[in-house]
């Protein structure tokens, strides 16, 4: 557990609780209800709400020790109903991790793989795809994005081709931080995109303001990534009570605030925090189920992390 969440468990008095949060009382041994789902706008294909994001938290050595909790947290996902896991060959080992984890279990065919490219070139860009192929080891990735708009043009060819060629299912584009929203939103503009991915966050919200519009418009799915703001909103409300108004929305933890937040947007197709134990995932997917925040809620949402 990385200490700000750690704290913030401790300070509510909930850490012994961690595993539990997000589950709504149930009898023994059933599983909660599956997540929500949504459609991707270009094939109609739904995907569970809620993914795994695996920068730094799966760049680790490659050896059994280190792997254990990261194969139980994917494990665990795809048991309560999670596909999608997002990756990147400037992850460290992060793909050479979910090489050896996916093949096991039949958990590749239950799992929408992303990666993504991220070198300058055709032959360059390809080859480091085909890296990624051999790194995952599977003959097939769902989804290839761009990485933070690298060659986008030159890249974007590549992808199409290699969607032709039925070796990967869908195209898209990544940035992470709002000052590439200005390109960002002219190649969404010149370019028809299965997927975006862009930075939102409760406390970092300017993506509401054109790009998530401007994905609805233009039928592309919206992934979100760094949906906690890499801890920022964690350690703005340490040691704080979740406000007992949460419940109104089926909130239990501040992660499923900070997630359910995300999610109440109607254009956001998957957030994809990083989730290196079972127990973040089992917390975390509380969110992708009940009710989301209406507009009010939002609002209030908005107005009491700003006050922080």
């Amino acid at each position: 557990m990385n200490p700000s969440r750690r704290a913030i468990l401790a300070g509510t008095g909930l850490l012994p609780l961690a595993p539990l949060l997000g589950h709504a009382v149930r009898p023994a041994h059933a599983e909660p209800a599956g997540p929500i789902r949504r459609a991707i706008p270009s094939s109609g294909e739904t995907l569970p709400v809620l993914g795994i994001g695996t920068s730094r938290r799966y760049e680790v050595e490659p050896t059994p020790d280190k792997i254990a909790p990261l194969r139980e947290a994917v494990r665990r996902f795809v048991a309560l109903g999670g596909s999608v896991i997002d990756t990147a060959p400037s992850y460290g080992t992060a793909e050479d991790v979910l090489g050896l984890i996916l093949p096991q279990d039949g958990l590749r065919e239950k799992v929408f793989l992303c990666s993504k490219v991220g070198t300058p070139g055709r032959e360059a860009g390809l080859a480091e795809i085909e890296r990624s192929f051999k790194r995952l080891n599977t003959s097939m990735i769902d989804l290839v994005a761009v990485h933070n708009l690298i060659d986008t043009a030159t890249n974007l060819a590549t992808l199409r081709d290699l969607k032709a060629a039925k070796r990967i299912r869908y195209v898209g584009v990544t940035v992470w931080r709002d000052g590439q929203f200005a390109d960002l939103e002219a190649v969404m503009k010149r370019e028809t995109l299965d997927f975006i991915q862009v930075n939102y966050t409760l406390d970092d919200r300017l993506a509401a303001q054109r790009i998530l519009p401007l994905a609805a418009e233009r039928g592309m799915a919206v992934m979100v990534n760094v949906p906690f703001g890499r801890d920022r909103l964690f350690k703005a409300v340490q040691g704080r009570e979740l406000p007992p108004w949460t419940a109104e929305f089926d909130c239990a933890s501040w992660p499923q605030f900070f997630l359910k937040y995300v999610l109440a947007h109607d254009a956001v197709t998957c957030p994809i925090p990083g989730m290196a134990k079972a127990s973040y995932v089992e917390d975390n997917l509380g969110a992708a189920r009940g009710r989301m925040p209406d507009a009010a809620q939002r609002a209030r949402m908005e107005a009491y992390v700003d006050a922080l």
